[in-house]
């Protein structure tokens, strides 16, 4: 089958490239580094099936443009969709599949490197050693034994994250529309609703899709339940959190240290290189700004094992489409909202 693939970097060539000859299937990837949106979907013109990655414009205006050109598939390099519409989608016959399952250690374990990186200030000291500064004035941390995380989504990625937790002899709050019963196997792990994980948690980790019922699920109103100093984690999606909100919960010293690797806004920063560019972004510049603040750039899930797992998953995806077979990871408008309403 010929496949459009867009936002692609050399990585994504190379693993679909290996995942395709693995599987013996012979697609006809083409690869375009731009992002897909309704200005660039006239490159797939003619291609049956197009694979895009999660900060591609997936919205009505774009589909109806690709099913207009002939495009009937959609293959998700991610297990987020929260970029699709998938209701026109499913009007206008096109079928979506995504990735359900890839490494979520890869993920859980980034969560982890920034809890470490804020709390020792790693980024600090090894950028003042490297100027020949071997003060330890401002990298002052504490001990992560005894204190309490709060665990808001307890899917795959969250259940890693709280045993790893556990590890360093963590108490662990949990929060999940469904509880998952391995959280509770945990030693020391607990489920809890919102106001009591906020009041609690010393540190708070998001592992939750982003819906309409989690969409700012940190706002002002949840910083101002939290303990003063806390620190947020988000390796989810950058919906997740009220940006602004959490600029003033900084300020106020209500959340002590902030790690994110998505950003509300990513779509235009994102798996670029901006160096040589003025971000107009004022909230992002904000953030950089701060001392307490450590920025990844969606980088939690790039790991050799989570790519190899997107990249098979995908070409079985497009070969299921090919042949005519049921589709297992299709995400369909109905299955979207169970999901949503499920967490």
């Amino acid at each position: 089958m010929k496949v459009a693939v867009f936002s692609t970097k050399s990585y994504d060539s190379e693993f679909l490239d290996a995942a395709n000859a693995a599987a013996q299937a012979n697609h006809d990837f083409v690869y375009f580094d731009t992002r897909l949106s309704p200005k660039t979907a006239s490159l797939a013109a003619d291609f049956p099936a197009v694979c895009v990655f999660v900060n591609d414009d997936v919205g009505a205006e774009t589909l109806e443009i690709l099913a207009e050109q002939g495009t009937r598939f959609i293959a998700l390099r991610s297990t987020g969709f929260n970029h699709v519409d998938l209701k026109t989608a499913a009007e206008l016959g096109i079928k979506v599949a995504r990735v359900t399952v890839y490494s979520p250690f890869s993920v859980a374990e980034h969560a982890v490197g920034l809890v470490l990186m804020l709390n020792r200030r790693l980024y600090r000291a090894y950028n003042r050693v490297r100027d020949d500064n071997f003060s330890l004035e401002g990298l002052l941390g504490f001990d992560l034994h005894d204190s309490t995380v709060g665990v808001i989504g307890t899917g795959k990625i969250g259940i890693i994250f709280a045993q790893i937790m556990q590890g360093f002899g963590c108490y662990l709050l949990g929060y999940d529309a469904f509880p998952n019963p391995k959280f509770e196997e945990i030693n020391n792990a607990r489920y809890v609703q919102l106001p009591e994980l906020f009041a609690n948690a010393d540190i708070i980790s998001l592992h939750c899709p982003l819906t309409p019922e989690t969409y700012h699920l940190i706002d002002a109103n949840a910083i101002a339940q939290m303990k003063p100093g806390m620190m947020l984690i988000n390796t989810s999606r950058g919906g997740l959190i009220d940006t602004k909100a959490v600029i003033e919960g900084i300020k106020s010293g209500k959340i002590g240290n902030l790690g994110i690797d998505v950003y509300e806004q990513e779509d235009e920063l994102f798996f670029r290189d901006l160096s040589d560019t003025v971000i107009l972004d004022d909230d992002f510049q904000l953030l950089q700004s701060f001392p307490n603040v450590v920025i990844t750039a969606h980088q939690a899930f790039f790991t050799r094992n989570a790519l190899s797992d997107i990249s098979n998953t995908t070409v079985a995806n497009i070969t299921e489409v090919e042949q005519g077979h049921p589709l297992k990871n299709e995400i369909s408008y109905q299955l979207s909202v169970s999901i949503a309403t499920s967490g």
